[in-house]
């Protein structure tokens, strides 16, 4: 399973329009087109790239494909979504982190001590919007 290319396909509203109606029922690219009220061939390049991505599966009944939503696909997105939405923050310390940028870890977050580097990998740049302390810190919390 390509996420980036399934998140590209269902990114587009025409596509996700598509997906919804293919949910509910099997249609084909003509029916789809009068559905949405699209070009048969705009309904076939939304309809490809949704396949590539393997959200579809189309089955031949006479002279047309009818589509059906690959559902194992989006459950299994859905899954690795709520396991990247359960990951916690990690609290800031840099005398315990071989990831933290000071050199000086011993003295590191004693209030108003911070470097630099370490401003800016605990409490984000300061010239955005984040020059707040964000209250990850073990050390000192605002």
């Amino acid at each position: 399973m390509d996420k980036t290319k399934i998140l590209k396909a269902i990114a587009d509203e025409t596509r996700m329009k598509i997906l919804t109606l293919l949910l509910q029922h099997n249609y084909c690219v003509r029916a789809l087109a009068n559905e949405l009220n699209l070009t048969e061939a705009t309904i076939s390049q939304h309809l490809k790239v949704l396949r590539e991505a393997g959200l579809l599966i189309g089955e031949k009944r006479g002279y047309f494909m009818h589509y059906d939503v690959e559902r194992t696909v989006l459950r299994q997105l859905a899954e690795e979504i709520d396991a990247l939405a359960a990951i916690e923050r990690k609290a800031c310390q840099p005398e315990k982190s071989d990831d933290c940028p000071t050199t000086n870890k011993k003295d590191c977050h004693k209030k108003g001590t911070c470097d630099k580097n370490v401003k800016q990998f605990c409490h984000g740049d300061e010239t955005g919007k984040r020059n707040k302390h964000h209250g990850n810190c073990q050390r000192h919390k605002s």
